[in-house]
């Protein structure tokens, strides 16, 4: 299956082509952000104050990079467990946002809000953070900065490779899996 590639930001019409196990090169723009960032997004959005990123139309990495060695533009920059980010995506997603890319399950409100919002779910391969910095361009803080590695970063990336687990159809990649491996047991 031929990669699909995706520029950022993105709109309802592509999130909605997408499909569960579909490989994807993300190209522009993701976010970075892990729980204490997503805590103070959500406590802002709550305030109803204005966050320090747009979120409509864009991607958010559940990553906290580490410091780049001399010459290079960032560290190794490895997918976090997503379900820790499960209490706050909701609210994220409903303001605009089209993608999450991570590691592991969601929780039913995140897979509701995922097909209510039109967004959907990536997978980055854990255990391959070295070779995935390598699709970085450009890195800057852009909120958060005393959260060190957990801060907001704005990362430049070029055929950064993902998969879709969850769609706005309501698929679900881990448990399409779960059926065909049971199905050949």
């Amino acid at each position: 299956m031929t990669p699909i590639r995706l520029k950022t930001p993105v709109t309802d019409d592509i999130i909605k082509q997408l499909r569960i196990g579909q490989k994807v090169l993300i190209n522009g723009f993701l976010y970075t952000g892990r729980d204490a960032a997503h805590a103070k997004l959500v406590a802002l959005i709550d305030n109803g104050q204005d966050l320090p990123i747009t979120l409509n139309g864009q991607i958010i990495y559940y990553a906290g990079p580490s410091p780049a060695k001399p010459g290079r533009i960032i560290g190794s920059v490895g997918p976090t467990t997503s379900g820790r980010m499960d209490l706050y995506a909701p609210k994220l997603i409903a303001l605009g946002l089209k993608g999450m890319v991570g590691k592991g399950k969601r929780s039913p409100e995140v897979i509701k809000a995922i097909k209510q919002y039109n967004s959907v779910y990536f997978a980055a391969v854990g255990g391959a953070a070295a070779l995935i910095s390598k699709t970085v361009k450009q890195c800057e803080v852009v909120a958060y900065p005393e959260l060190g590695p957990e801060a907001i970063y704005r990362l430049a990336v070029e055929d950064f490779p993902v998969i879709v687990v969850n769609d706005t159809q309501g698929g679900d990649l881990y448990e399409e899996g779960i059926k065909m491996y049971a199905a050949t047991s």
